[in-house]
């Protein structure tokens, strides 16, 4: 579960990490009231998605006035809450950040003297990597020596300060079941080290041991009502709505439609066993996301074709379905599910690959081959 900035920031705090002064808006006469009582400040939008910055959601103001028509054209673009903070003196700008690298089954340690925007393109040789110990934790050498590379100094209190607030990171890191604790940028200020941002995603499977934190939800609408029906769903950004059985089926259909030029609209994994009603309201999702064209792909164990069919089916008649319709059916009860869809006016393959080439045909208007 990924938090919210201001939610991360409260962590941090719960963990003795400095962060800047703040609080947390909800309109923009607010903003102009924090900004009042601090000064000069920096407005952020709270949303889960990165490159704010980028994305003009990150603006400055010197003046309450500033502030408030500043935080006025945030709102408008529809987000719900704004962290107003203390406009920082950045004297350098660092990346720290702790993960799960599950190939080692370590935490990851990741560090550079080159924080701020574009982490990802920072060359490797910029960049500390170091494995952390999880039975000794954070050794006072790591620090110490992560500092060394940051060009921060081992003896110097910038080096001290440093190695204290990677320890408490990773205390965090452990005690609230991370999979991600990111600071960037940690900024070197006039007084202090300072975390200016906060990027925290907790492991879903952990929640029950922290029923204190508030829980945010990043699914969209429909990954939502997917989740709800019990099916695996994820928006993608193509035109062309896929539905399987399987998670590993599903992620074959997805390499093939590409392979012959289809844009996967989605990835929805309908299961083993699906029944009929679960089948009709998976359709219906793929129906809301207005795709070019729905490529069904069944190989039936555990689910069976007949109920498929029955379901492509009570579709079709309760709905006009605007697009190209491409089946594959193969596996139990086979022949029942193909003679149901050819009463109804349906076709199926009995080969994926065939199927993906007519749908990506079909949805682009392109001659079979």
């Amino acid at each position: 579960m990924k938090l919210y900035e201001y939610m991360g920031k409260d962590l941090f705090r719960r963990y003795s990490i400095p962060t800047p002064k703040g609080q947390v808006v909800t309109s923009p006469e607010e903003a102009a009231q924090v900004a009042a009582e601090l000064g000069p400040v920096v407005i952020k939008i709270q949303v889960l998605a990165g490159k704010r910055g980028k994305g003009g959601g990150i603006r400055f103001a010197d003046s309450p006035q500033e502030a408030e028509r500043q935080a006025g054209e945030l709102f408008g673009r529809g987000v719900e809450k704004l962290l107003v903070e203390e406009r920082l003196k950045i004297d350098q700008e660092y990346y720290l950040s702790l993960t799960v690298d599950g190939a080692r089954q370590k935490p990851l340690l990741l560090a550079s003297a080159q924080g701020g925007m574009d982490i990802e393109e920072v060359a490797e040789e910029h960049i500390v990597r170091y494995h952390i110990d999880p039975v000794t934790g954070v050794a006072p050498f790591v620090g110490r020596e992560v500092a060394r590379r940051l060009g921060l100094g081992v003896g110097s209190p910038w080096g001290k300060e440093f190695s204290s607030l990677l320890t408490n990171l990773y205390r965090l890191f452990t005690e609230m079941d991370c999979e991600l604790a990111e600071i960037n940028p940690l900024v070197r200020s006039s007084e202090q080290l300072v975390a200016a941002d906060a990027k925290v995603t907790i492991d879903d499977e952990a929640l029950f041991r922290h029923k204190d934190l508030p829980y945010v939800s990043d699914r969209s609408q429909l990954e939502e009502r997917a989740h709800q029906l019990g099916l695996s769903f994820v928006q993608l950004d193509g035109d062309i709505a896929v539905m399987a059985n399987g998670a590993g089926i599903t992620m074959a259909l997805l390499d093939t439609l590409q392979q012959f030029g289809g844009r996967p609209a989605n990835f929805l994994d309908a299961g083993g066993g699906t029944g009929v009603e679960t089948t009709i309201q998976a359709l219906e999702l793929l129906l809301a996301t207005n795709p070019k064209a729905i490529l069904v792909n069944i190989f039936g164990g555990i689910t069976r074709c007949d109920d498929v069919a029955k379901a492509l089916v009570a579709v079709k008649e309760k709905y006009t379905i605007p697009v190209p319709l491409v089946i594959r059916l193969v596996g139990t009860n086979e022949e029942a599910g193909v003679s149901i869809l050819r009463e109804a006016g349906l076709s199926a393959h009995r080969d994926m690959e065939a199927a993906a080439r007519e749908v990506v045909a079909l949805a682009y208007g392109k001659e079979l081959a």
